[in-house]
């Protein structure tokens, strides 16, 4: 017994020693442990479920394809016409429009003069420009949200707020909150997926498409173009299917021992389930990006015998694929890398970038439509932001977080509309604002998640995608 004057001995928590079966599990010796670990999952013991879960509202969406031009696209060049920044090319922004803050500073830059040509198309007339010619064949089924609005100023934080809600680092991903509000449908492959069309990662990395506070079994799961999806997926020709199913029984049982003494253990109950999904699709993710199946024409449709547009193509025909296996999310980058950011010479920059998805994003539509798919598919084009009137460079333009252009298509989506304004000189959103917070709002809506309903409680706080803020837009709704 200590003294009354002696302190009361402080309990301290002590882990063991490393043991044998922490070497094993450290050593990754299961196939794919060191890349597989976070794959979404199915339903294991003690892991968190992915199974199919019932929405909040009424359905529209069984599943999301989210279409991202990284780098920021000029909205006044492609869905938002202004012809008074043609008008007054060379001269400064007028006294009434206010000047804003770019990455540079106030900018002062005289206004720079579009080269688009715009067409009105289908029956509701609505205009797009020479360098989406071939998604303005679907101009019916778009609706073009030209009152966006963001915080960020620079792409990490920008490209961070348009997939987690927030410019700060730690939140889940839109995905990830899809993930854990509705599960998968699919038993074989993971429910978010993530397609780039280069080898560059998006700024701000792996975490854009990560689950923050979440566990790790709701993040995305990127799937590479060549070769197998996914890294380590097939286990060498000497391990036979029941010598790997064994091998994976036996890690199970070594993990569900560990976990047993460390209830809450997030990415423990990942990894264990993570191991079971991995095993399911070494037999289905090859078969589900196998785009030999297809036809000559459906891969023409998506642009696969251009070189141009290949890459990018690639990935959308992979996206109907993985819709119709039941996928719940899927993004898909454009330029990854920022590529689309024309600080000069835009050009040259978006002639390209916009080549190389107009026809992918067409096909897509086109594709998804005829196969009765678009219905129960929601499609999202846009970036993490627009770009200024004013130049940049001489022949470029700057960011601009204050009035962007985002455009959705498909399940529940009111197709050829238009939602909201900018003002005449595309700088700034002046008719019905749309933050991004309200963007996710209405993404989640559509996929039958009340935004305010679906929370996730960490350290007794409740915590939402959209940040306790945000509101569906009601002009999106058919």
């Amino acid at each position: 017994m200590p003294r009354p004057d002696q302190p009361a001995a402080v309990a301290t928590h002590h882990e063991p020693a490393a043991s044998r079966r922490d070497f094993l599990a450290r050593s990754g010796g299961g196939f794919g442990a060191l890349a597989l670990q976070a794959l979404l999952a199915a339903e294991a013991d003690g892991a968190e479920s992915m199974a199919a879960r019932p929405s909040h509202v009424a359905e529209q969406a069984r599943s999301v394809i989210f279409l991202f031009m990284d780098g920021g696209p000029s909205h006044i060049d492609t869905f938002d016409p202004k012809p008074e920044v043609n008008r007054l090319a060379g001269q400064a922004l007028p006294d009434s429009i206010e000047r804003v803050l770019t990455p540079m500073g106030v900018s002062d830059n005289p206004l720079l003069s579009s080269r688009r040509t715009w067409r009105r198309y289908g029956e509701s007339g609505l205009p797009v420009s020479n360098w989406y010619p071939h998604v303005a064949g679907h101009a019916d089924k778009l609706c073009v949200i030209r009152s966006c609005h963001a915080d960020g100023l620079n792409h990490v934080g920008s490209v961070c707020q348009m997939n987690t809600g927030s410019i700060l680092a730690g939140r889940p991903s839109l995905g990830a909150w899809v993930a854990y509000g509705l599960g998968s449908e699919s038993q074989n492959l993971p429910g978010f997926v993530v397609l780039l069309d280069n080898d560059r990662e998006p700024p701000g990395g792996t975490r854009v498409w990560g689950t923050g506070f979440m566990p790790a079994t709701y993040q995305g799961t990127r799937f590479r173009q060549d070769g197998s999806p996914i890294l380590y997926l097939t286990p060498p020709e000497s391990v036979s299917d029941k010598r790997q199913r064994r091998k994976l029984d036996f890690l199970a049982r070594l993990n569900r021992h560990h976990l047993a003494s460390r209830a809450g253990d997030d990415e423990l109950e990942a990894r264990i389930a993570a191991y079971e999904l991995a095993y399911r699709m070494q037999s289905h993710a090859p078969e589900a990006v196998d785009i030999k199946q297809e036809t000559a024409a459906t891969r023409t449709l998506y642009g696969l015998d251009d070189k141009t547009t290949a890459a990018f193509g690639r990935n959308c025909l992979l996206a109907r694929r993985l819709v119709e296996r039941g996928v719940r999310f899927i993004q898909l980058y454009s330029g990854s890398g920022s590529k689309w950011d024309a600080h000069s010479k835009i050009e040259q920059n978006h002639t390209l970038h916009c080549r190389e998805s107009d026809v992918p994003i067409a096909g897509l539509l086109t594709d998804l439509e005829q196969r009765g798919l678009l219905e129960e598919t929601l499609v999202i084009w846009g970036g993490e932001f627009g770009r200024t009137p004013m130049s940049e460079k001489g022949d470029g333009r700057d960011h601009n977080p204050y009035g962007f252009t985002m455009w959705m298509a498909g399940a529940g989506v009111r197709g050829g509309h238009v939602v909201g304004a900018t003002d005449d000189f595309g700088m700034h959103a002046v008719e019905d604002r749309a933050h991004v917070h309200d963007l996710h709002g209405t993404i989640l809506h559509l996929a039958g998640l009340d935004h305010q309903r679906l929370v996730y409680t960490v350290q007794g706080r409740p915590e939402r995608a959209t940040l306790n803020e945000g509101r569906v837009i009601r002009g999106v709704l058919a």
